[in-house]
């Protein structure tokens, strides 16, 4: 083999090596956030206390270096035997961090890197065009673009390589015939064909996956409602508008006079601006406007519209078309009443950060392996008999109530008790 063709053969091997080190880099890079969201975002965000304390920072609050991978493992261990951990569940009970026993020492790691070096987003007025909040950048494009420059260079090189060792054999007196055009090679027409069938196959898969899900769906409502208004800014309660939440399956929609307890009284909008996420201001007091129409309401007069028809409801009165956001489809059972008040869980678990959102969107897949991962990881809480606390609910599973108080386990999780079979949410 001539040194031509040797030099050629070790650019392409060092070629490939940066390429597949670079592309793990970018791996590892992003597996901090992907971590962090799907362990932890429920409860924590990076830089601001939520459900638990925001996690920038830890090292310097932490006792030791290795205490966080103990605390990780089981919270409640940790609670029964170290100071800083009950002086943490003194400061946030009653909730209590999940036990995550199952990511590794370098995961944590990897979440640790990543909320320590967050930034963020320089601002947050404006969200994206599919509805998702502003800040949050899908770079597939460009990794998309960097992959097709990189198969060009590797396609020349392979040319070049060609060439070479056409000049090379043809210096050292060995004549070959022509090579044949690259788009008559089989070779590269059966990788071409390859390299299709793949990426058609994924985008299909995909696509079929995804089929229903409706994540970032943002419809336009009949009334701007800022829920950052309402749940943020003047912290109205959720089941304040969504009462049935905790009594039964669903949560409702508010009716008219929900709205008009308050709006009654509050004619006018005099909080901050309120901008839409194409850039667009809202006028506040214009929406009140539109909820007064729909209610009857005379603000002039103070009092509702005469019920001249008879129909048992002020003149010019209507239900307001709300456009469902979060749908679920009809083989599938889901109680808002058994999540809310059985199991515990925040309404930010499943629909986000409601509290910031100026205009609802849907937050979460709600597809069936993101149920069934919260139900994998979310702790039932027993009842204890000692302390009075806990949920009566779960009172019969007299196996599970022995095993936490002979110390056993830790912590018993839904999934336990049956929250992943099959007929709990289709039958």
């Amino acid at each position: 083999m001539s040194r031509f063709r040797i030099s050629i053969n070790k650019a392409l091997i060092s070629f490939l090596l940066i390429f597949i080190f670079s592309a793990n880099n970018q791996v590892f890079a992003a597996d901090g956030e992907a971590l962090f969201k799907a362990n932890c975002a429920n409860c924590h965000k990076p830089d601001a206390d939520y459900t638990g304390p925001a996690l920038k920072g830890w090292s310097k609050r932490v006792p030791s270096p290795d205490w966080i991978y103990k605390w990780v493992a089981n919270p409640a261990q940790m609670i029964a035997s170290d100071a800083y951990a009950k002086s943490l569940f003194e400061k946030w009970k009653p909730t209590v961090m999940t036990a995550f026993s199952n990511l590794k020492k370098d995961e944590i790691d990897a979440i640790l890197k990543y909320v320590d070096d967050y930034m963020p987003p320089a601002s947050t007025a404006q969200a994206g065009t599919n509805g998702a909040p502003a800040g949050q950048s899908d770079n597939s494009l460009l990794f998309g673009i960097l992959t097709l420059v990189m198969a060009i260079v590797a396609f020349i090189l392979l040319q070049v390589n060609s060439n070479l060792r056409k000049l090379t054999d043809e210096k050292e007196g060995v004549y070959r015939t022509e090579p044949i055009p690259f788009y008559k090679n089989k070779t590269y027409i059966m990788t071409v064909i390859l390299i299709l069938f793949a990426v058609g196959g994924y985008y299909t898969i995909s696509g079929a996956i995804g089929l229903g899900r409706m994540k970032n769906y943002q419809p336009e409502q009949p009334i701007y409602y800022s829920h950052k208004v309402h749940a943020g800014t003047n912290q109205i309660s959720c089941l304040y508008c969504h009462g049935s939440a905790q009594d039964s399956k669903h949560a409702g929609i508010p009716s008219v006079n929900v709205c008009m307890n308050c709006h009654m009284a509050i004619k006018e909008y005099k909080g901050d601006p309120i901008v839409r996420e194409d850039g667009t201001s809202v006028n506040g007091t214009e929406e009140i406007q539109k909820l007064y129409k729909y209610a009857g309401w005379n603000p002039d007069t103070k009092s509702y519209n005469p019920d001249n028809n008879g129909d048992g409801a002020p003149d010019g009165a209507q239900p307001i078309s709300w456009v469902k956001i979060h749908n679920l489809p009809d083989h599938v059972y889901f109680n808002h009443s058994q999540h809310v008040k059985v199991g515990k869980q925040q309404c930010q678990t499943c629909h986000g950060n409601i509290q910031e959102m100026p205009e609802v969107y849907q937050f979460s897949t709600l597809s069936m392996g993101w149920c069934i991962n919260c139900h994998r990881e979310s702790k039932v809480d027993f009842y204890n008999k000692e302390t009075g606390e806990g949920n009566k609910f779960y009172s019969i599973y007299e196996k599970f109530h022995k095993d936490l108080k002979d110390h056993k386990v830790d912590s018993i999780t839904v999934e336990k008790i049956g929250g992943t079979e099959c007929q709990k949410c289709h039958y």
